[in-house]
């Protein structure tokens, strides 16, 4: 939701810059390039807005491009294994203490690291292992979509070629803000992205996605079940879970799933895909 607004609005501030117009958003520029990394494991909107930011990216002029992974798949054959990316399970321990893998590496893993070598090997033409230019330290803005009640998550960029930008957190948009611009400006009624077997989501997305969208809800079931036979490669030996309840997922009841994530637009909660 939050990224999609702000691909939409540089295609604003392109066709701005056409005309030779001030910046409607001027904290936005005009992209370089505008990249999804497709994770193989999306609600089924997300391919929707994804196409449709495509089709206004193609209509001013602004590179759009897809990088696709696979961490259901790598999950799947490696966890219990071989090293997997760190996500932030739901634990109980021997004890029955409830807690959390604190540690989210996922999203660097899967998007901000996939990013970063498509821009330095795709981009810009390096080979591997070849020294960075002195021009090209600290020069590339990595502009990121997280909104303002999300800046607990901003963090400043590790590769000496990036600096990570956060447009929206600095026009202090939150979600709801973004949800309207989408919608009244762009007809677009979007929702969160988060992959299907993300553990921050709410029992009420596992839900949702079994009454509407049974293969989805099969593949998170089987990876559910696939934690629940496994151990992670650690010390750790606590139980796993994708659900906050520490539940499997098949075992959630409705009272469980009453938790839906909203917000308020003109009146109405609204679910937020989360």
């Amino acid at each position: 939701m939050q990224s999609t607004a702000l691909a939409l609005q540089s295609c604003v501030n392109a066709k701005s810059a056409m005309l030779g117009a001030p910046f409607a958003f001027p904290k936005v520029p005009v992209y370089d390039a505008i990249i999804y990394c497709d994770l193989g494991i999306e609600p089924v909107w997300v391919p929707e807005q994804v196409k449709f930011i495509e089709a206004a990216c193609k209509d001013c002029g602004v590179p759009f491009y897809v990088l696709r992974s696979n961490l259901y798949q790598d999950y799947m054959k490696n966890f219990g294994t071989s090293r997997v990316s760190a996500m932030p399970f739901w634990t109980i321990n021997e004890d029955g203490k409830e807690g959390c893998i604190q540690r989210r590496a996922c999203t660097v893993d899967y998007k901000i690291i996939m990013i970063q070598k498509f821009v330095r090997y795709q981009l810009l033409g390096y080979r591997p292992y070849q020294h960075l230019r002195p021009e090209d330290v600290g020069t590339h803005e990595l502009h990121i979509g997280f909104s303002k009640e999300e800046s607990q998550r901003s963090f400043p960029s590790r590769n000496r070629m990036f600096k990570n930008c956060y447009p929206l957190i600095e026009m202090g948009w939150e979600r709801k803000d973004c949800y309207r611009y989408n919608l009244e400006e762009w007809g677009l009624d979007s929702k969160a992205s988060a992959c299907l077997i993300c553990p921050y989501h709410k029992n009420y997305f596992f839900h949702y996605i079994q009454r509407n969208y049974p293969d989805d809800y099969a593949s998170v079931v089987d990876f559910d079940e696939m934690l629940a036979k496994r151990q992670p490669m650690s010390r750790i030996r606590n139980r796993v879970f994708l659900s906050r309840s520490r539940k499997r997922i098949r075992e959630l009841t409705c009272q469980d799933c009453d938790d839906a994530q909203t917000f308020e637009y003109q009146g109405r909660q609204l679910w937020n895909g989360f």
